[in-house]
């Protein structure tokens, strides 16, 4: 019995090695967070938009790819990333469709008019239980959801000119031409 006592720590140290070393893999990739909800069916939602217009609802995206886009006017990394929203809807590669998550309706308004608006529309969740639904972690979150309505593909975070270009373009294309 004492002999497995003194085995503890060497085990503890081999234990951590390991996840060391699993960590170190290059495949291995910090930014990627893992989502249950890829390949899987978009969550429902019917939503109240900001515009005061018909309400968002997923049944009324399907058919077509789209983005979704989760963002507030009290996020920072929203407005980083809200550049290259404007190039996407510039460009029209995709329907860019946003969600006001957990945000005051005047707010989102006045960040819009200030910085433009790339959304085609935008429902409110201010709750935040559509995000809840499509497992957000925080803002900003995309998801690329195909014609029959099933998530492709998650981006935690900013979009950037990198993401946009090696990872968001390509697959776009790919899910349209399919």
């Amino acid at each position: 019995m004492r002999k497995a006592v003194y085995l503890l720590p060497l085990l503890a140290f081999f234990a951590l090695v390991a996840w060391f070393a699993l960590a170190l893999r290059p495949s291995y990739d910090p930014q990627t967070l893992p989502s249950a909800m890829i390949d899987q069916p978009a969550p429902a939602f019917d939503l109240a938009t900001l515009s005061g217009g018909p309400d968002l609802a997923l049944s009324g995206l399907k058919g077509q790819v789209v983005l979704v886009n989760f963002f507030a006017s009290w996020c920072a990394p929203c407005r980083v990333e809200h550049p290259i929203l404007m190039r996407l809807a510039e460009q029209e590669h995709v329907a860019l469709y946003g969600i006001d998550y957990k945000d005051r309706p005047e707010a989102a308004r006045q960040i819009l008019a200030q910085l433009g608006d790339p959304y085609r529309a935008i429902g409110l969740d201010p709750d935040g239980v559509t995000g809840i639904n499509f497992g957000v972690y925080g803002v900003p979150e995309t998801y690329v959801i195909d014609k029959s309505g099933q998530i492709r593909k998650r981006f935690v975070g900013p979009l950037t000119a990198e993401s946009l270009e090696r990872e968001l373009l390509p697959l776009l294309k790919k899910l349209n031409a399919s």
